[in-house]
């Protein structure tokens, strides 16, 4: 009796066999197609930008926390490769894609990576393929966008090929927790569909949750992101309250988080960065108004979260004002421009939103960030900068240090030793034993 294409996948993927193809080989492609090297399957990873394709096959990591020696994984024998040419889409058995989900300037849903994605595979859909969805985006994304996508091809979801949605999980420069530590959601279109892809995911992580739709799976990212940035917003608004009350924020956290149940700690700064927190939330506020229903409470958190650079910034002026000095014609030096310290992440990172309000005020701006030796061009600021050094003569030059990032390898004490005025919107300072310099929380 001949084996259905549900069941030939299924043994595929028990063997390792089965070949993974992973597009968009980023912060979550990469570690997700590491992995299943590592776990024994054939990995074909695919990327527009040939930059990265020629990185990997030197074997050199554009990744801070990827190793040269992890990247060998793709490009060393004869079962793994990395390819700009899409029109290799037929050959893997289960592709994941993983590409970005911006925002378009009106701050709804840019989907234009997700369709062109799609279409392309619909190009090379053969039978038997499983398709899945990592990228966040709105619940109906899978069902309502990709599949009517792929089914262009004259294949059927979830008879011809599989269909799942599995949100990306990264956590980059976490050293507890990694793509081979963390579970892992999956929603299909149908039982089948649900069953290939929590058996491909089983072969990587420690532990599946499979979910009743893609829609549920989508939300669930969605719901861990909001969670987030509403908290975050939370004790950013505290923040400001209780600096005019003569309150320490970071003080108030640190005595509420030894109650042992009901209180889970977040702590404030310039504002929210990374792929997630700042773009995930609208998505849903996108959706919602389809469904005739505002977001009041997600929208609220993402005006605080948004106006945080604007709070800092005013806190530089008034600090500037007392030492008898205007923003215009001073020297700043931003220290950090990655989204949260130790990575070399900047997307979305709200230094380059303070860096925008410092430069429109006239003031002169540097930066330094150990992880970020240039500012890379993205799809609203295009600085052209490159990091100073951090030494006593470089702090000098300087009428104030704005710490928005607060990498541990930073030396905190020579900048309490040698810099004039400390912005501090990490807490990073209360390390610092009797600094010179005068601090200010922001």
């Amino acid at each position: 009796m001949e084996q259905s294409l549900s069941e030939v996948l299924l043994q595929k993927i028990q063997q390792r066999t089965a070949c993974v193809g992973v597009i968009g080989l980023g912060y979550v492609g990469l570690p997700l197609a590491l992995e299943f090297a590592r776990a024994g399957f054939p990995v074909l990873g695919f990327d527009l930008d040939d930059k990265k394709i020629e990185a990997i096959h030197a074997g050199r990591s554009y990744i801070r926390h990827i190793s040269d020696e992890r990247l060998r994984l793709l490009v060393e024998g004869k079962k793994s490769d990395v390819t700009a040419d899409f029109s290799r889409l037929n050959e893997p058995d289960c592709i994941l894609i993983c590409v970005p989900t911006p925002l378009t300037k009106n701050r709804e849903p840019d989907l234009s990576y997700i369709e062109k994605t799609s279409a392309s595979i619909a190009a090379m859909l053969r039978p038997g393929q499983l398709v899945v969805l990592e990228s966040t985006t709105y619940p109906g994304t899978t069902r309502e966008v990709v599949r009517p996508i792929l089914e262009r091809s004259g294949l059927r979801a979830g008879v011809d090929f599989f269909l799942a949605f599995s949100p990306e999980r990264e956590d980059p420069g976490n050293p507890k927790f990694s793509t081979r530590t963390i579970p892992k959601v999956v929603g299909g279109l149908g039982p089948t569909d649900l069953r290939i892809a929590c058996a491909l995911y089983d072969a990587i992580v420690p532990q599946t949750v499979p979910v009743s739709s893609p829609e549920v799976a989508e939300a669930t990212k969605l719901l861990e992101n909001i969670f987030r940035s509403v908290n975050i917003a939370l004790v950013n608004e505290l923040k400001v309250v209780f600096h005019r009350m003569g309150i320490d924020i970071w003080e108030v956290i640190e005595a509420a988080s030894t109650k042992p149940f009901g209180f889970m700690p977040f702590y404030p700064g310039p504002g929210l960065g990374g792929h997630c927190i700042p773009i995930d939330p609208f998505y849903l506020t996108w959706r919602a108004r389809e469904f005739e229903v505002t977001t009041r409470f997600i929208e609220l958190a993402g005006e605080i979260n948004t106006w945080m650079p604007e709070y800092v910034v005013s806190r530089l002026v008034e600090a500037l004002n007392e030492e008898r000095k205007s923003l215009k014609g001073s020297r700043i030096l931003v220290l950090g421009v990655a989204y949260k310290k130790d990575v070399d992440d900047d997307r979305e990172s709200p230094s380059y939103r303070l860096m925008e309000l410092l430069l429109r005020g006239g003031a002169h701006v540097d930066y330094h960030d150990p992880f970020v030796p240039q500012l890379r061009p993205g799809r609203k600021y295009k600085y052209q900068m490159s990091s100073v050094p951090l030494t006593a003569e470089t702090l000098q030059q300087y009428d104030a240090v704005l710490i928005a990032t607060d990498h541990t390898s930073v030396d905190y004490a020579l900048i309490g030793e040698h810099a004039r005025l400390v912005i501090d919107t990490r807490n990073a300072m209360a390390r610092v034993l009797s600094p010179k310099a005068r601090i200010v929380k922001a």
